[in-house]
């Protein structure tokens, strides 16, 4: 089973045929980076649990119930009387978004620790701003470190929330070590690469010698690529499509991904490191058509395996 921690939070996005640069209505739409990837990988038919703390309030039984409608275990997923976080995104003519996060006293970062695992768990998935915000960050990060199989990792980086970026650099350096599976974007890249002068391929070549067997590299319209620590470097394009907007597209590579995971077998970074070229190949085009449907249409909205069938 794979397990996927941190944040689910509400997004605010201008409704459609809002002019820019004026306010007009907010549609309120399920979000935050973790759930997205939780989403994700239960509609595409992965046994998925999702760690997380849900307000009681009306955004938080929403939210709820749309991981179980999407085939998500919620057995570990805690409840609070705090509010839910909110997102408000503002989305350009490119369909790429931009947030201002509402996160004080909210009940994602208040986590507590799950203890331990059950065994069933063989792959962990962490990011976004659960890593950032406490108490709840130790919390995740103690997880992190104390998981024994298969760990992945997307920082998905908001450069407005870090106060301190040369900590928050040295925090994620100091996570390497316990990560099997990294996957960011290339904007994460050169902003993690930011002390060294923000060239990503010379950051993503040390992050290899650090720990991980593989990084995987979202390019927005230039597609995904993979590089190994064994030197393989694999490249797939996008799959066109008309997009909508981009909100979760990276979080549905990052499901997609996770799926692919399960339905290969690779549970332990031992086993990532034996994943041949081909079968990257494979892994990334099919989180690449995933992509594409969630770019298809309004906010994170992954796609079911029947509509990929549908596609192929």
């Amino acid at each position: 089973m794979i397990l996927v921690g941190g944040e689910a939070l509400v997004d605010l996005v201008p409704a459609p045929g809002t002019v820019p640069g004026e306010l007009g209505p907010l549609l309120p739409l399920p979000g935050g980076g973790p759930y997205n990837v939780a989403i994700t990988a239960g509609r595409l038919g992965a046994p998925v649990r999702f760690l997380s703390r849900l307000s009681t309030d009306s955004f938080g039984d929403a939210l709820l119930r749309r991981l179980e409608l999407s085939g998500v275990d919620t057995a570990m997923v805690q409840r609070g009387p705090e509010p839910t976080t909110l997102a408000v995104a503002g989305i350009a003519a490119d369909g790429s978004a931009r947030y201002s996060f509402h996160v004080e006293g909210t009940a994602d970062r208040e986590v507590e620790h799950p203890g331990r695992l059950p065994d069933e768990i063989k792959i962990v998935s962490l990011g976004t701003l659960s890593l950032l915000l406490e108490p709840g960050a130790s919390r995740y990060e103690r997880l992190l470190r104390e998981h024994t199989g298969l760990t992945v990792l997307d920082p998905n980086i908001r450069p407005a929330m870090v106060t301190d970026a040369t900590a928050y650099r040295a925090r994620f350096a100091s996570w390497l070590p316990d990560i099997g599976l990294l996957k960011l974007s290339i904007e994460d890249a050169e902003w993690l690469a930011g002390d060294t002068g923000g060239d990503a391929g010379r950051a993503v070549a040390d992050w290899l010698g650090r720990g991980p067997a593989a990084v995987v590299l979202t390019r927005g319209g230039d597609g995904l690529v993979v590089c190994t620590a064994d030197g393989t470097e694999v490249e797939v394009p996008t799959v066109p499509t008309a997009v909508v907007d981009t909100i979760g597209a990276g979080d549905t590579v990052h499901g997609a991904l996770l799926h692919w995971l399960h339905e290969n077998g690779t549970t332990t970074a031992e086993g990532l490191r034996a994943v041949g070229a081909d079968a990257w190949r494979a892994a990334l085009t099919f989180a690449a058509r995933a992509a594409s449907v969630t770019v298809s249409r309004a906010g994170a909205e992954p796609p079911y395996a029947a509509e990929l069938a549908l596609r192929s």
